[in-house]
């Protein structure tokens, strides 16, 4: 599939406070196709759950969208109202976030928070939204069904809470499913299953998926593209293939030299120096350039975007070459 139904343009997402103004999305751009997942990798502070919850709408005071564009099947996100807004969410846009308990209510059954799900958006008789709901479940590779649904979120295991909310947002066959490190605090076992399953889901349905993480290793094998943040804005962009065989960017070489199953065994791991800048002053130059080798005066300006592919860009005054 190539329809290209979902654009972000020129995206700023800014925090006002009493310290001052963090800018924690800076000019962020990307699009994004149905049957494609697009990954957005970048360590803790890089703006990656920011960017999902701009897309979302989610964002709350003191933060904002000051500039950019949400369009989705050209239809300006933006520019609609929180109550516009939520006929959107979970309809067309659904997110799955890091910890379901944080999301499943504890105190529900797993079948009233499905059957809340599918009410919010329409009337349909009690024996329908059950059907749908088990139906789901069973997507995304639950066993017995109809038990877990009768199930409160602390009789079930972490994978299978994790699975319940996935399921959840997929009864209304959204657009797109923005994914915040869904598979973090799980087992690799459990975490290859839920991937595996994502990825047919989307295949199958038709959908657009965001996957945001801070592990590469997961990306190589989900995405179809990737994009890479530090302090808010995007340092490289481009196809999974290109970006795991020949990074440009400084940064994102060191992400990749970082994933443990690079290193050789019974050597110290890799790791990048330094931390990352405050967001309260980051100037105009590269975020990256007080921990990169690569760096020089030039890095104290605006990095220009270099390409090396119709896909593959990078915005770095020293980029490496292949």
């Amino acid at each position: 599939m190539s329809e290209q139904f979902f654009e972000v343009e020129g995206l700023n997402t800014w925090f006002f406070t009493r310290a001052g103004t963090f800018k924690s999305v800076r000019d962020v751009s990307f699009n994004l196709k149905r049957g494609e997942v697009l990954g957005i990798v970048g360590e803790s502070g890089s703006g990656k759950s920011v960017t999902g919850m701009s897309i979302m709408g989610q964002v709350e005071k003191p933060g904002k969208i000051v500039s950019g564009s949400i369009r989705l099947d050209g239809e300006e996100l933006t520019e609609l109202s929180f109550d516009q807004m939520r006929k959107y969410r979970g309809r067309r846009i659904a997110m799955v976030f890091q910890n379901p308990l944080m999301t499943l209510n504890p105190l529900m059954r797993v079948r009233q928070q499905m059957f809340e799900a599918i009410s919010e958006h329409e009337k349909v008789p009690a024996a329908q939204m059950r059907e749908r709901s088990i139906a789901a479940l069973k997507a995304v590779g639950i066993p017995s069904p109809e038990e877990r649904l009768e199930a409160y979120p602390h009789e079930l295991s972490g994978g299978m809470r994790q699975r319940v909310v996935i399921a959840t947002a997929l009864l209304m066959n959204p657009d797109l499913i923005i994914a915040d490190e869904p598979t973090t605090a799980l087992d690799v076992t459990i975490q290859a299953q839920i991937i595996h399953q994502m990825r047919s889901q989307i295949t199958d349905r038709g959908l657009g998926m965001i996957w945001i993480t801070h592990d590469l290793a997961t990306l190589s094998e989900l995405a179809d593209r990737i994009l890479v943040m530090y302090a808010g804005a995007m340092m490289e962009t481009g196809a999974t293939a290109e970006i795991i065989a020949t990074p440009r960017h400084p940064y994102t070489s060191k992400l990749l030299e970082s994933v443990p199953s690079n290193n050789e065994p019974g050597q110290r791991l890799k790791q990048i120096r330094g931390t990352m800048p405050s967001l309260l002053d980051l100037g105009e130059g590269c975020a990256f350039r007080s921990r990169c080798e690569r760096a020089s005066p030039a890095c104290e300006t605006s990095p220009p975007k270099r390409s090396f592919s119709s896909t593959h860009h990078a915005w770095c005054h020293h980029p490496i070459e292949g």
